[in-house]
């Protein structure tokens, strides 16, 4: 059993805690929110996330996980000290250090013997380095300590799965050392080990998380095309996917990526680019294809609905940035009610499970207890999150509630054919003919 510090409670610290300590390790999470510890301590969790709860209450009765705000109590007896805070973005799309830092000097202020000093968070390549200096100026004559990176390749509404099942793990130190004993926590979960320098293994993450978002905007400028040329994009995507050089994953055109990471990741990335001389095109047309894609939602609403949609009344389906999740950081669903709203429109939405914190961004929305609550008066639905839920709706019975049977399907959920025979004005992103 090792000891293990996870400083930050949020998404990435609370899986990556409670994930280590099902592994045997005897884990405490720090987190200086009051409120975020004391919910954790009365068994609530302050994230949804499928299968987290049972797995937090189940290792905090064993005696492995434990929350506390005290830096001090979080760190006694621990090797391994996991950064885990957020990096969100600056005005210029830069990555926001403060919390690393206050983290960093919170670390150098209470240690009190040797520590491996681990960066799970997202961090601007460099910032490995940067974290060293910190602790050494805070420091110097403090107990050795090493810095490594171990980026997170956490997809919500999966993370558990894909934290005990990872594709690879990513290691990165100028401490080889230190480096092999972090190697050697994660060898449970039996995956890939790379173990690079800090910077290479900073840019992993970034270049990883870049190229999955260009190849979401690369399928929707695809379905962009084949809505003019006739051709159906789920069809083209099911045919590109056979060929083993591209695969099947993250070819399902939408209204684009959401979310804490892609959005804030690949500004990052462009920002670390252009101040260092480089010229990121290829990234910034990923960044404007993905708002293009809100764009079109409403413009296909114009054309439905008589070219205005002043005090027409559009229902959402879905609000959360993916299924699964009650995640609304930079929710499509959000922009695409702001540019509804400025058009004139009445705003509708469900959710099953991230209308509380959606009541928080989007005050003037008003929220349904279920689909057909909210189909009832409508002019048109949009599907903008794909739950599993709205692939199982009773289409006919909603139908006649709406005052006009439009359905933009943001996701490409349904099939346009049978949507069509139950009388609704349908269309999807890219579908073909008579799309």
């Amino acid at each position: 059993m090792k000891v293990i510090c996870v400083i930050g409670a949020g998404y990435v610290g609370l899986v990556t805690g409670t994930c280590f300590a099902d592994l045997g390790n005897r884990v405490t999470c720090v987190d200086i929110n009051e409120e975020k510890i004391a919910t954790l301590n009365a068994g609530r969790m302050p994230i949804y996330e499928p299968g987290l709860e049972e797995m937090v209450l189940r290792n905090v009765k064993a005696g492995r996980l434990f929350f506390t705000t005290s830096y001090a109590e979080g760190l006694k007896d621990a090797e391994f000290v996991f950064i885990a805070v957020g990096t969100p973005s600056g005005v210029d799309g830069e990555a926001d250090l403060q919390y690393v830092r206050m983290a960093a000097e919170s670390i150098a202020e209470h240690m009190d013997h040797p520590l491996i000093i681990i960066n799970k968070s997202t961090v601007p390549v460099g910032t490995g380095d940067w974290v060293a200096d910190i602790i050494r100026r805070k420091r110097p004559d403090g107990p050795d300590f090493a810095v490594v990176s171990n980026p997170e390749f956490l997809r919500e509404g999966s993370a558990i799965g894909d934290f005990l099942n990872p594709d690879r793990v990513v290691l990165g130190s100028l401490d080889p050392e230190a480096a092999e004993r972090v190697a050697q926590l994660h060898l449970p979960l039996r995956a890939p080990i790379v173990i690079t320098d800090l910077r290479t293994a900073e840019m992993i993450k970034y270049a990883s998380n870049a190229f999955l978002a260009t190849r979401i905007s690369f399928i929707n400028e695809i379905a962009s095309i084949c809505e003019e040329l006739g051709a159906d994009i789920k069809e083209v995507a099911a045919g590109m996917g056979y060929d083993r050089r591209i695969g099947h994953q993250f070819l399902d055109a939408g209204v684009g990526y959401g979310g804490s990471c892609f959005p804030k990741d690949v500004k990052a990335l462009e920002y670390m680019a252009s101040i260092h001389g480089c010229h990121p095109q290829l990234l910034r047309a990923v960044m404007e294809i993905n708002r293009d894609q809100r764009r079109q939602v409403i413009q296909k609403l114009r054309a439905l609905l008589g070219g205005s949609l002043q005090d027409k009344v559009i229902g959402l389906l879905g609000l959360a940035f993916k299924p699964n999740t009650d995640d609304m950081r930079e929710a499509p669903s959000i922009e695409i009610v702001h540019l509804l709203q400025h058009e004139g429109a009445q705003v509708r939405a469900y959710d099953p499970v991230a209308m509380e914190n959606a009541r928080r961004v989007l005050p003037e929305v008003t929220f349904c207890r279920d689909p057909y609550e909210l189909a009832e008066g409508c002019d048109a639905l949009v599907v903008v999150t794909e739950w599993n839920e709205f692939k199982q709706l009773d289409m006919a019975r909603i139908r006649p509630l709406m005052r006009q049977p439009v359905l933009v399907d943001g996701r490409n959920v349904y099939d346009p054919t049978a949507m069509r025979e139950l009388g609704f004005t349908y269309r999807g992103m890219g579908r073909g003919y008579g799309n």
